[in-house]
């Protein structure tokens, strides 16, 4: 089994650096790309008619405020979790069995907050069951289904919200649709959420759960705000990038993970980072003509997203977020005035650019599903002086046991890893300097689907 793990490894090593100088990695890089033929499919059958469906029928309901009636059929906050809920339910005869789905229904709210008077919400969770029964690991997907006006109160006005956050509403929909065809291991967590424009409620809300259920909860990646391709003002545009957010020094960080960050240097290393890296790599594996841009901040400045919360239980948590913001059309009243539309409406959305998104969330949620879980105990040997690097770590604790392992370097100061080293045992001897270079190690199975990287640390 080992051989043959081998053999099908040397066929599907997904990227070889040829290094034309030994000056630096970064010289003359060549990248071959093989895809897996599962997710690559998966990823050609994103329907844009589909997304564009969901979202005429999300704009539908009128205004999707927090405040809102729950109990009208036609609009409002309630008639959309009722819609959502039954479209996920639709996709359950052609799961054989993996996917499920709920309402958690939760109160928030009161005189002195934002809202002004106590509400009861409610988070639409679709669960894709793993098949593994060793394998407790879950990933979980996120995007707001509420929206606003002008007004950040106002339940009655209309507040279309195709963009913030039908989009990123479509995106999880068609990754329901898609991934519950598909037998992974790990369970998937794709929650539709309420609260997000009072305050990051319905986040909130499903963090507390995680916590209080122990969920091993190993990527969490919010979408919100992926289909406009035009920036208000500068006129800037593009369809070929998108932006993920990751935070720096975790919230969460206690004394002790303080000192092994300062001894290690690892401050661009926090595993949320190590998450946004992997969406770049794997994105940009299997969506053609789209850049992934990472942007070393929890979110845009001053503000926060559905993720937040769960960074600030120390979960590993990012954000995926369209490259050109339009404020003409984030939280506006809908009319036109000197010239200009303004109103978060169908029309400005970028479908291709919504597809290409959806595409890269899609090839990096199910690769990370059927990859191996992480190796543990990732060392580095900092007991001499040499100028040699020894790396050790240990198989994962649960689940598939990793065919091979991967060990990432890059040079101090690099955003991204350089060089893929394929590794058969637990330790490697490499002739580079752990002064000049930053190490991680990930498992991968037979057929090349990889872990996240586990940064690896000195003991002091």
């Amino acid at each position: 089994m080992r051989d043959l793990a081998r053999v099908l490894l040397a066929k599907r090593f997904i990227l070889i650096l040829l290094i034309a100088s030994n000056a630096s990695l970064s010289s003359f890089a060549q990248t071959i790309l093989d895809r897996d033929p599962v997710i690559e499919q998966a990823v050609k059958e994103v329907s844009v008619p589909e997304m564009h469906k969901l979202i005429e029928d999300l704009v539908s309901f009128h205004n999707r405020n927090n405040l809102s009636s729950m109990n009208e059929k036609e609009k409002g906050i309630g008639a959309s979790a009722e819609y959502l809920y039954n479209k996920v339910a639709s996709f359950i005869p052609s799961s054989q069995g993996r996917l499920g789905v709920e309402k958690v229904f939760y109160t928030t709210g009161g005189i002195n907050t934002r809202m002004g008077r106590e509400v009861n919400l409610c988070n639409v969770v679709a669960t894709i069951k793993g098949s593994n029964a060793t394998d407790n690991r879950v990933i979980a997907l996120l995007a707001h289904y509420d929206s606003r006006s002008l007004e950040g109160n106002d339940s009655t006005e209309y507040a279309p919200g195709a963009n913030d956050n039908g989009s990123g509403v479509a995106c999880l929909m068609e990754m329901t649709r898609l991934m519950s065809r598909i037998d992974l291991p790990v369970t998937i967590k794709i929650m539709f959420l309420s609260g997000e424009e009072h305050g990051l409620l319905g986040a909130g809300h499903m963090a507390e759960i995680a916590q209080k259920e122990k969920w091993n909860l190993i990527a969490v990646i919010n979408n919100d705000m992926i289909g406009n391709s035009n920036a208000s003002e500068t006129n800037t545009h593009s369809n070929n990038m998108v932006r993920v957010f990751s935070e720096n020094t975790p919230i969460s960080e206690n004394e002790e993970l303080r000192k092994i960050r300062i001894f290690n240097s690892s401050e661009n290393d926090s595993p949320s980072r190590q998450l946004a890296r992997y969406i770049k790599e794997v994105g940009e594996r299997y969506v053609d003509n789209m850049t992934v841009k990472l942007i070393y901040r929890n979110d845009r400045f001053g503000r926060g997203g559905d993720h937040t919360p769960f960074c600030r239980k120390g979960y590993t948590a990012v954000r995926v977020c369209e490259m050109n913001e339009n404020y003409y059309r984030t939280h506006q009243k809908t009319e036109e005035k000197n010239g200009i539309r303004y109103g978060d409406e169908i029309w400005a959305i970028d479908f291709e650019y919504v597809r290409k998104n959806t595409g890269i969330n899609l090839a990096v949620a199910t690769n990370l599903a059927l990859a191996p879980d992480v190796p543990v105990n990732v060392k580095i040997d900092v007991s001499g002086l040499t100028n040699y690097t020894e790396l050790s770590w240990e198989a994962p604790q649960k689940g598939k046991v990793p065919a091979a392992y991967y060990v990432l370097m890059r040079e101090t100061d690099q955003s991204g890893w350089q060089k893929k080293i394929l590794v058969h045992g637990t330790n490697i001897r490499l002739p580079y300097s752990k002064d000049n270079y930053f190490f991680t190690v990930q498992s991968v199975d037979e057929n090349a689907h990889e872990s996240l990287p586990v940064f690896a640390v000195g003991s002091f």
